[in-house]
C-alpha cells in the first residue's frame, strides 16, 4: 500500500465523504429507513457524527445546520420533498436491527 502522508488521507477521506453526500443526496429514493435496516446507519446518523467532530474541535454547530449541510437542503425541506411513510415492513425490520442504546 502507498504510504500517505496524514494531510493526503485527510484530503482524500474528506473527498469520499464529499461523494458519498453527493450520492446520498442523488438517491434521494433512498429512504433512512432502509439504509438502518441495510447498513446500520443513514443521514441522520452522518449529521449527528459532522456535529459532534465540530463540536470537540470547538467550533458550535447545532442539529439543524449538520442535517444541512448533509441533506443539501433544510432537513424539513427534505421531508417534504421526498421522505415517505415507512411500509409495516420496514418498521418491524428497524424494530429487530435498531441500535440499541
Amino acid at each position: 500500500m502507498t504510504e500517505l502522508t496524514k494531510e493526503q488521507q485527510t484530503e482524500f477521506e474528506a473527498a469520499a465523504f464529499r461523494r458519498l453526500l453527493e450520492h446520498l443526496r442523488e438517491r434521494s429514493d433512498v429512504q433512512n429507513i432502509d439504509l438502518m435496516n441495510l447498513a446500520g446507519f443513514c443521514r441522520n446518523c452522518l449529521s449527528n457524527w459532522y456535529r459532534e467532530a465540530a463540536n470537540a474541535a470547538g467550533v458550535p454547530l447545532d442539529k439543524e445546520a449538520s442535517r444541512e449541510i448533509v441533506y443539501g437542503m433544510p432537513y424539513e425541506e427534505w421531508r417534504a420533498r421526498h421522505q415517505r411513510e415507512a411500509s409495516e415492513a420496514q418498521k418491524a425490520a428497524f424494530e429487530v436491527n435498531r441500535p440499541k442504546e
